[in-house]
C-alpha cells in the first residue's frame, strides 16, 4: 500500500468556518483515500485472475491434440493452437491474421470452407466438414472439421470455430479397433465352441455305452454270418463237384444247413437293427454339435427334453431320478441342437447341485405346459438351492460356483442366449420348499 501523504498544517479558520467544519472535510479526504486504495487491490486481483484464465486458456489450446482454427466472418484467422502449427509447418503468429482458405490443399477443399463461411443459417451445433489441408512437407492431409458458429454477447454471429482430427490418425484408430473386434468375436466363438465341447464331452461315457450295444450285436451277427458262409461254402462246392444227392443229405445234416438258412433271416434283420441305431446315436450327435446355428425348422420339444434326458442318465448321471411329465405335443421353431444344448446343461447342472449336496437320491422334476401358444418346461431338482447372493449374477459369463476346472461358468450364460435367440425367457429361482427352479418359455408354432 502507497505511504499516506502528510496531513496539511492546521490552518486558522477562515470566515464563517469552525474547527469542525475542517475536520469533516479531512474525514472526507481519508475516506476517499481509502476508497482508492481499495480500487486498487481489487483491480491488482482482478488482474491477476486474467492472467490466470489467459493462461489456462493458453494450456488447453496447447494441450489439444486436434487441430483448432477460430475465424472472423470473414474467414481471417484470428485464434489457433500448436497442433495446427506443427501440422502445417508455420508459426502460430504467422497463422493469426491469414485467410484459412490458404491453408486449403486443394480447389475443392476452398470451395468447401468458403460456402460454409458464406453460409448464414449455420447449424449451432455444428456441421462436419471434410478438407484436405497442406502439411509442413506440402502433402495434402485430410483433416475432418466440426465447424460452428462464434456469437458475440448480442448473440450475432462475428464468426466460426474449426476443430477437426487429421483423418489418418482416425483410420489408424479404427483400424486398430476392427482389429480388436475381430479378435473379440474370435475369442467368443472360440469358447462357445469350447463350452459345446465341454457339454459334449460330459456325454462321452453315455455315448459309448449306448453305441456298445448295438455295435456288438451287429459283431456277433457278423461273426455267425462268417461261419454260415463257411458251411455255405463247403456244401455248395460239393453241389458243384458233383457229388450224388444221396451222398450229400449227411453233409447237409452235418453242417446244419436247414438251420442256418432259417436262422439268416433273422441274423440279416438283427443286424440292420443294429446298424440302424447305431445311426441314430451318430445323427443325434451331429444335430447336437452341428456348427451351422442358423439352421432352423420345427422341433418337438418333448423329444428335446426326451433325449437330453436320456444322453445324461447314460452319461455322467446313471443313478439321477428323473420324473418327465410331458406336456401337450409342442412344437417350436427353432434349431435343435442348440435347444438340446439347453436341456442338457439344465438337467446336468440339476444332478451337480443334487448330487454334490448329498441329496438322497438326486431328483429331478421336470413338467411341460402348452398355454396360449406359449411352449414352457419347469425344471425342479431337490438340492440346496440358489444362493442369494447368486441369483442375479447367475446368467453372467464365466459366473460359477462350481470348483476350479469344474466348469467354464459359460453353460447358463449360452443357455439364456440360445433361449433369448429363439424368442424366449430362461428365468431361474428357489422353491418354496428348497430347491432350485429353472423356466423354459418358447413360443409355440399355431
Amino acid at each position: 500500500m502507497p505511504d499516506r501523504p502528510p496531513l496539511a498544517p492546521m490552518l486558522p479558520p477562515a470566515d464563517g468556518l469552525d474547527d469542525s467544519a475542517w475536520l469533516d472535510v479531512i474525514h472526507k479526504m481519508d475516506e476517499v483515500y481509502s476508497q482508492l486504495v481499495a480500487d486498487e487491490v481489487a483491480l491488482e486481483e482482478k488482474n491477476a485472475q486474467l492472467e490466470q484464465s489467459q493462461q489456462f486458456i493458453f494450456s488447453l489450446l496447447s494441450a489439444m491434440s486436434d487441430v483448432l482454427v477460430a475465424c472472423d466472418a470473414g474467414g481471417r484467422i484470428e485464434e489457433t493452437n500448436r497442433a495446427l502449427a506443427e501440422l502445417t509447418g508455420r508459426d502460430e503468429a504467422a497463422l493469426r491474421g491469414s485467410s484459412i482458405a490458404a491453408l486449403m490443399a486443394d480447389e475443392t477443399s476452398r470451395v468447401r470452407i468458403r460456402h460454409v463461411l458464406g453460409t448464414p443459417a449455420l447449424q449451432r451445433g455444428g456441421t462436419v466438414l471434410e478438407v484436405e489441408l497442406l502439411d509442413g512437407a506440402g502433402q495434402p492431409v485430410p483433416v475432418d472439421f466440426n465447424c460452428t458458429p462464434r456469437l458475440d454477447a448480442a448473440g450475432r454471429r462475428v464468426g466460426l470455430v474449426f476443430v477437426g482430427r487429421p483423418m489418418g490418425e482416425l483410420k489408424r484408430a479404427y483400424h486398430q479397433l476392427r482389429e480388436a473386434h475381430e479378435a473379440l468375436k474370435r475369442t467368443q466363438q472360440q469358447l462357445l465352441h469350447s463350452e459345446k465341447m465341454a457339454s459334449l464331452g460330459r456325454l462321452v461315457a453315455g455315448v459309448a455305452h449306448e453305441l456298445n450295444n448295438p455295435i456288438s450285436f451287429v459283431l456277433g451277427n457278423v461273426h455267425a454270418l462268417t461261419r454260415y458262409t463257411e458251411r455255405l461254402r463247403q456244401y455248395l462246392g460239393e453241389i458243384h463237384d458233383g457229388r450224388p444227392v444221396a451222398e450229400l443229405a449227411p453233409m447237409r445234416r452235418k453242417l446244419r444247413i436247414d438251420h442256418l438258412l432259417a436262422d439268416l433271416p433273422s441274423l440279416m434283420e438283427g443286424t440292420l437293427e443294429g446298424a440302424q441305431r447305431t445311426a441314430d446315436i451318430v445323427q443325434g450327435l451331429k444335430r447336437f454339435s452341428a456348427a451351422d446355428r442358423d439352421e432352423r425348422g420345427p422341433v418337438r420339444l418333448n423329444e428335446v427334453v426326451e433325449q437330453a434326458i436320456h444322453w445324461v442318465r447314460k452319461g455322467t448321471a446313471p443313478d439321477f431320478v428323473v420324473h418327465w411329465q410331458p406336456g401337450p405335443d409342442a412344437v417350436v421353431e427353432g434349431a435343435p441342437g442348440p435347444l438340446l444344448q439347453v436341456m442338457l446343461n439344465l438337467i446336468q447342472n440339476a444332478w451337480d447341485a443334487t448330487s454334490g449336496a448329498g441329496a438322497k437320491p438326486p431328483t429331478l422334476w421336470i413338467t411341460g405346459h402348452l398355454e396360449a401358444g406359449l411352449a414352457r418346461l419347469v425344471f425342479r431338482d431337490n438340492g440346496p438351492g440358489i444362493a442369494p447372493e447368486h441369483l442375479g449374477r447367475l446368467f453372467d459369463p464365466f459366473f460359477t460356483t462350481k470348483p476350479v476346472g469344474k466348469g467354464t461358468g459359460l453353460g447358463l450364460s449360452i443357455s439364456y442366449g440360445i433361449v433369448e435367440q429363439h424368442g424366449g425367457r430362461l428365468l431361474a429361482g428357489n422353491q418354496a420348499g428348497g430347491g432350485a427352479e429353472f423356466v423354459v418359455e418358447l413360443p409355440a408354432r399355431g
